[in-house]
């Protein structure tokens, strides 16, 4: 039976001028009781697990309860190319979200993902949002929240050890005893657990009792053979730890000849983090586990976590993460915070569960894609559309002055360091010759048939001037709208102007459309996005990249969808060339198959799947009152 939400009663903001600190705000606010935020949304107690007062994970079983229920409209939230302090994204997320919920009387769901501990203690701080346009507790949210990232780095780093384990006992045992350890015996019977059925079935050998294999099938279903330096699957760690990019693993006294090189990637790029993203139920997430390839064995065949007879125990370390968690934004809107992929090297957005849970119950559902429009919203549309089937109905494209002064010539902008002037006074010429950067990304919007609605996001030493000038661009680009937005300093009555275009945008025709097709090669599938989307002039590959294509090519990953890894502070792969760069050519120095997530992703100049952590970490700053157990600092 369906469950009548009840009547909204939004949380009435306390503002003060001066705006304080984040924290302060986050601190002082009043929450209501997690159960309250999810009877309003519509949802029943027994579809919940509690954390404590204020959050709780939501059962995948709503789904089945609203599942002849109508979608509400769908929005995403993407930006221009930003400075390296953000542009206000996830508070003009909020702040739309509480405009429309508190201001405007419309039931609407926030959608957003879960930071990682690494840019948290590193540069760029949490991603809770700001000002009066939070997701609070903020602390439980830049932190822990309910453990899912903990799980993700347990689970890939198991699957990790199980890949060096195999090798060592293999190395050191005949057909038979393999055989013996894999198959042992238990109460008379072989154990034959799921994962080695699924193994079976894969090779073909369909006999139900381990005993009547054949020798020469005993070896084929025993013995993966993987080659050490095929070997594709590191391992994560959520810290940014620039030191362990580069590790030799099996040093110890009783690994000797088994050393190789390998390294740690941030925990949230791990393929795991994807898989949670793009799961749409537990077994799919089963499944996807399972066909993740973590290398190849010595004939260049793939070998994955199914094989490794893993992935079954990584779906116990992950079946709590599979639900989404309920939060509230300062103004008591509801909030989904699940999965926290990088944009930059990984899909970048929030769940696919997420969203369709939020879709039955709200009218409007807000979700944000991380970094700009040629970044977490292309791979929104071209892998996480594609995988959920959803359709978006607008575009909010989130710009600033101050990112577009840089994109003109501006100074460099460096965090933790006091801004140029030029940023603080009126500019006009300056900024007039950035807003091409603002320009190419409504075009990348409009490419897929999306309508943009050009969110201003306004700072208080930025001209009347300066932000008309922004918005008449914009107007006459191609976007539909472009308002100037104060949610940061006032909330969600800073945003009822974009609140208020969104809905009427959501209202007219849209035209959405794939950026390519999934049977195109995959050099034709990654030269349309570097020249569609980056603007790029061609694709150079390095020999490693043209090896793994062809093997890719080979192994049938060729119609996977692609996840470029790159800078997020350029349109192209180099973060000094700002504005929108022409003449560039796209170097992809390496691909990765993430199989179980479903894509490939090229690595693209220099970077980094493990950030490094600056002279000063925003860590410094981070510490707890001893006598009221109060936590400083964080931003």
């Amino acid at each position: 039976m369906d469950t009548v939400a009840r009547p909204f009663s939004p949380t009435v903001l306390q503002r003060r001028i001066p705006v304080p600190s984040d924290l302060d705000i986050a601190q002082a606010a009043t929450l209501k009781p997690i159960g309250q935020v999810a009877a309003e949304l519509g949802l029943r107690d027994d579809e919940l697990e509690f954390y404590g007062p204020t959050k709780a994970k939501v059962r995948l079983e709503v789904l089945e309860r609203l599942r002849d229920r109508p979608d509400g409209r769908y929005i995403d939230v993407t930006a221009i190319t930003p400075t390296p302090l953000g542009e206000g994204k996830t508070t003009t997320t909020v702040g739309l979200s509480q405009a429309l919920g508190a201001h405007l009387g419309q039931r609407v769901a926030t959608c957003i993902r879960q930071p990682s501990q690494g840019p948290t203690f590193g540069i760029k701080g949490g991603a809770a949002g700001g000002g009066y346009s939070q997701v609070i507790p903020m602390e439980d949210f830049n932190l822990h929240l309910t453990g899912d990232i903990h799980a993700i780095t347990a689970a890939h780093n198991l699957c990790a050890a199980a890949i060096d384990a195999r090798i060592l006992h293999e190395a050191g045992a005949t057909d038979e005893q393999m055989f013996e350890r894999i198959f042992p015996k238990s109460k008379g019977a072989r154990k034959f657990p799921r994962s080695l059925q699924l193994r079976c079935a894969k090779l073909g050998v369909t006999k139900g009792d381990p005993d009547a294999f054949t020798p020469e099938e005993r070896r084929r279903i025993c013995r993966l053979d993987l080659d050490p330096a095929a070997v594709t699957w590191r391992r994560v760690l959520d810290t940014s730890d620039r030191f362990l990019r580069g590790v030799t693993v099996g040093q110890g006294d009783e690994e000797q000849g088994f050393a190789r090189a390998t390294g740690f990637d941030i925990a949230v790029a791990s393929e795991i983090m994807a898989v949670l993203a793009l799961a749409t139920s537990l077994q799919d997430m089963r499944h996807r586990l399972g066909a993740m390839v973590v290398g190849l064995d010595r004939k260049g065949d793939a070998v994955t976590a199914e094989d490794l007879g893993v992935a079954g125990a990584m779906t116990v370390l992950m079946k709590d993460a599979l639900k989404p968690t309920l939060m509230q934004t300062l103004e008591g809107t509801p909030v989904f915070v699940h999965a926290g992929p990088f944009a930059n090297i990984a899909h970048g957005n929030s769940s696919i569960l997420a969203d369709r849970i939020a879709l039955k119950l709200a009218d409007y559902v807000i979700t944000e894609s991380g970094f700009g429009a040629d970044m977490g919203m292309e791979k929104f549309f071209d892998i996480k559309c594609r995988v959920s089937g959803l359709v978006p109905d607008a575009v909010v494209l989130v710009a600033t002055v101050r990112a577009l002064k840089m994109h003109g010539g501006g100074p460099k902008v460096v965090a933790g360091k006091p801004l140029d002037a030029v940023y603080v006074e009126e500019n006009l010429e300056l900024l007039r010759q950035g807003l091409p950067n603002l320009l190419h990304h409504i075009r990348i919007a409009r490419k897929f048939g999306i309508p943009v609605v050009v969110a201003v996001n306004g700072f208080a030493t930025d001209s009347p001037a300066e932000l008309d000038l922004v918005r008449r661009a914009s107007l006459e680009s191609g976007a539909e709208d472009a308002v100037v937005c104060q949610n940061w300093a006032l909330g969600g009555e800073g945003a009822l102007d974009l609140a208020k275009a969104v809905m009427r945008v959501c209202d007219r025709p849209s035209h959405f459309r794939f950026l390519y097709d999934l049977d195109e090669p995959i050099k034709q599938k990654i030269e349309t996005i570097a020249r569609e989307i980056y603007g790029a002039d061609g694709v150079d590959y390095s020999p490693e990249a043209e090896a793994r294509i062809e093997a890719y090519t080979r192994l049938g990953y060729d119609r996977l969808p692609i996840c470029m890894a790159k800078t997020h502070l350029s349109l192209s792969h180099d973060p000094t060339l700002k504005g929108a760069p022409t003449g560039f050519r796209i170097p992809v120095r390496d691909i990765r198959a993430s199989v179980g997530a479903g894509f490939l992703y090229p690595l693209l100049g220099k970077m980094a799947t493990m950030p490094g952590l600056p002279t000063r970490p925003g860590f410094y700053d981070v510490d707890i009152e001893l006598e009221t157990g109060r936590v400083v600092g964080l931003f």
